[in-house]
């Protein structure tokens, strides 16, 4: 006897393919959907998959078809998508939603979406709780954006009661903006040494694809109106991640600490900020049971392994890039020569 049907949008992305194994293994009937149509190699031969995309006029009520017992949204983005799925709250029992931890604003109105500006970057309270205040709803950025979705589900509760995760940095197989490449191919490269600003004290919260996920499965089964932050159960430092990669590599690296922010791209990674963000997990222990069921530590052997085969020997830009976006050169090994050679 299975717990109910379960629809994923999103099946075939980084978190995707994890929420549909841990449905599958809890006992669930799933229908993996993607524009894509795509299978992941250790789901299942029972896991449906269809193709779907969801900005076409009527292709998610047809894809729900009669409906389904929970549906779990990977890839709501705004506003909008958060109207779609009330539109459709008769044909869903209830829905779990990847939001982002980037909606938080600390008390100086500072967000993700300051970052760039001179002490732009907030000081979140360590850990930072769901009812902490958020940046303002809109459609301006990503931050806005995701806040207007949990709004529009929030405020439906009644007839789609729905769990938001709001999700720290995500890691793990499949990801198109790998942060662990900083490392990983600077180990590649035979490269001996590391700059790490904010004496490498940097953390920026992660969470695992299989963790998000079992927070995903829990939630199926516990339907209910409410946000939650979704995180690993440790933070660690940019310094502690390199040397936990390097571990993993078997390489040593010498590690140079700068006392203050990166000069230029010297010293900055993507997990480096002036200000730590650390997500307090104590709600999803409490209303879900949720324990963890990885350790940051435990799931690098993976994610360098597949990082290392994905990236082959193509230009770091090609394979990922949800990296490459960002139009930083986080491999300017030159500029980090200069900056050591004028430093003795």
């Amino acid at each position: 006897m299975t717990k109910g049907n379960a629809f994923v949008l999103g099946g075939s992305g980084q978190v995707g393919r994890a929420a549909v194994r841990a449905l599958v293994a809890d006992g669930w009937e799933v229908t993996a959907a993607s524009r894509g149509g795509a299978r992941d190699e250790r789901w299942p031969d029972e896991v449906r998959t269809v193709r779907l995309d969801r900005t076409e006029e009527g292709a998610l009520a047809a894809g729900l078809g009669d409906g389904c017992d929970v549906l779990v949204d990977i890839v709501a983005y705004d506003g909008g998508h958060g109207r779609q799925l009330t539109g459709l709250a008769d044909r869903i029992g209830s829905a779990v939603v990847v939001s982002s931890g980037a909606v938080y604003e600390d008390e100086e109105g500072r967000s993700f979406d300051t970052q760039d500006r001179p002490d732009g970057f907030p000081a979140f309270p360590l850990p930072t709780p769901e009812d902490w205040r958020t940046v303002a709803p809109g459609d301006t950025t990503y931050s806005t954006r995701k806040i207007a979705l949990e709004q529009e589900l929030l405020a439906a509760g009644d007839a789609l009661p729905t769990t938001l995760l709001r999700a720290g940095a995500i890691h793990g197989r499949f990801s198109p903006g790998p942060r662990e490449l900083w490392f990983v191919k600077r180990a590649l490269d035979g490269r001996p040494v590391r700059v790490l600003a904010y004496g490498g004290a940097s953390r920026f919260h992660p969470a695992h694809v299989d963790n998000l996920a079992e927070l995903v499965r829990l939630a199926a089964s516990k339907p209910g109106s409410r946000v939650l932050n979704g995180a690993d159960p440790e933070a660690p430092t940019v310094a502690e991640i390199g040397a936990a990669i390097d571990a993993v590599m078997g390489v040593t690296s010498e590690t140079v600490l700068m006392d203050g922010a990166p000069d230029g791209t010297v010293g900055s990674t993507p997990w480096t900020a002036p200000h730590p963000v650390v997500y307090d997990m104590t709600a999803a222990e409490r209303e879900l049971g949720y324990r963890p069921v990885v350790s940051y530590a435990e799931t690098l052997p993976e994610t360098v392994a597949w990082l290392t085969e994905h990236l082959g020997d193509r230009d770091w830009r090609e394979a990922f890039t949800g990296l490459a976006k960002y139009g930083v050169d986080f491999f300017d090994y030159a500029a980090e020569d200069a900056w050591l050679k004028a430093r003795g």
